[in-house]
């Protein structure tokens, strides 16, 4: 491979990456290719989160060191491993580790701000904002406050974006913590986990947000992999019983893909005792997302109506890729020829060809489970949703 090739074949992998950030074969190979072309930052950068996704894994291990090697080499501070103090590092970790109020922020977005996905606003609406919203009418009922949230969906749906609109209905800052950060922290897991909680009740009124929730929700009957994963699921427990029996303000929603795969002691009332599913972007979803995408490109001629139409089974963040190659091949041209040229429907034609929509794998892996394995109805919103699209 010629010099000239390499950045094409790395700009290439790097988008890859982006469209399919949990790939580990993939990112080591760019880890490879950016280490060997003298980029061993980048390199290192990728080897880390491959380690966040698979803490044991010998092969991003090794190169990890490679690249930070090297990397000390480029920067003129050669360091042998021998020299190398690992105690004075990890307390360093320890430290950036550590949540702070900088992490958290106060969203401005509300339901209104949603396009589409009414029977998802309405569901959130009536089973967590309503009780949320009027604790007179709670004491009234005999109703308590209410547990966690948990929302899933396909990957990209806009889980993320709707805790952060449940945070602007109730007032209350953002506080968005992925359990792939708590899991592979320098210092312990538990210790970490009870700290996040812990900056969530000093910033009451607060929405503490748990992405990536199945990480931890490993059914206890399941062999562990060790047992730090176990600790931190009973602070997980222990976390979630205090904010149910004290009204601290703080707000527990979690998100996850594979909701199936989430042990049921996290599920039990007090805990994530609400069920989300969050649809895959419907039409006006989808025109939504192309709007906003769109808004700050230069367009001509484009046909919205056409390109909700093709955008069946797109996740949000299909379609967020989709204008991304859109709009590049417009600005290849535009260098090409030495003037702005906007992006058009032939764009999209062309970026239609490298995009495959994500929506329909996972729902047919989620219908074989839903139909032949939730045995106590937990799943009947998906059930719904899948009959609908004639699914089953």
């Amino acid at each position: 491979m010629t010099d000239a090739e390499l950045p094409a074949l790395l700009h290439s992998l790097l988008r890859a990456v982006g469209n399919r950030p949990d790939d580990i074969a993939l990112r080591m190979h760019l880890a490879t290719l950016l280490m060997n072309a003298g980029r061993s930052a980048e390199a290192v950068a990728h080897c880390s989160a491959v380690l966040q996704c698979d803490p044991g894994n010998s092969a991003a291990i090794d190169l990890l060191a490679t690249a930070a090697s090297r990397l000390h080499i480029e920067f003129g501070d050669v360091v042998t491993p021998s020299e190398f103090d690992w105690h004075a590092a990890e307390a360093e970790m320890a430290d950036i580790a550590q949540p702070t109020v900088a992490d958290l922020e106060w969203p401005e977005s509300l339901l209104a701000d949603v396009g589409g996905l009414d029977g998802v606003k309405q569901r959130l609406e009536l089973t967590y904002l309503t009780p949320m919203r009027n604790p007179d009418l709670r004491k009234v009922y005999g109703r308590g406050l209410p547990g966690g949230l948990l929302m899933y969906g396909p990957p990209g749906c806009g889980k993320t974006f709707l805790a952060q609109v449940v945070a602007g209905e109730l007032g209350a800052r953002f506080y968005p913590i992925a359990m792939s950060d708590v899991l592979g922290a320098a210092i312990g897991g538990e210790q970490n986990l009870h700290e996040v909680f812990e900056v969530a009740r000093r910033n009451a009124p607060c929405v503490l947000f748990l992405d990536e929730l199945d990480l931890l929700g490993f059914h206890r009957a399941w062999p562990w992999p060790d047992n730090s994963l176990r600790n931190v699921m009973n602070q997980l427990l222990s976390e979630m019983d205090s904010v149910a029996s004290a009204d601290e303000g703080v707000f527990v929603l979690g998100a996850t893909s594979q909701p199936w795969d989430v042990d049921s002691v996290l599920l039990r009332p007090g805990r994530f005792d609400r069920l989300l599913l969050v649809d895959p972007p419907d039409a006006g979803a989808r025109e939504a997302i192309l709007r906003f995408h769109l808004r700050a490109r230069p367009t001509e001629n484009i046909d919205l109506v056409a390109l909700v139409l093709r955008t069946e089974h797109f996740s949000g963040a299909d379609i967020a890729y989709l204008c991304d190659l859109a709009s590049e091949r417009a600005l290849w041209d535009s260098v090409r020829e030495n003037y702005q040229r906007p992006v058009r429907m032939t764009d999209f034609d062309g970026a239609f060809d490298e995009v495959r929509p994500s929506v329909a794998t996972w729902l047919h892996s989620a219908r074989d489970i839903v139909m032949f394995a939730d045995t106590v109805g937990r799943y009947d919103d998906l059930v719904d949703y899948l009959r609908r699209r004639r699914m089953v």
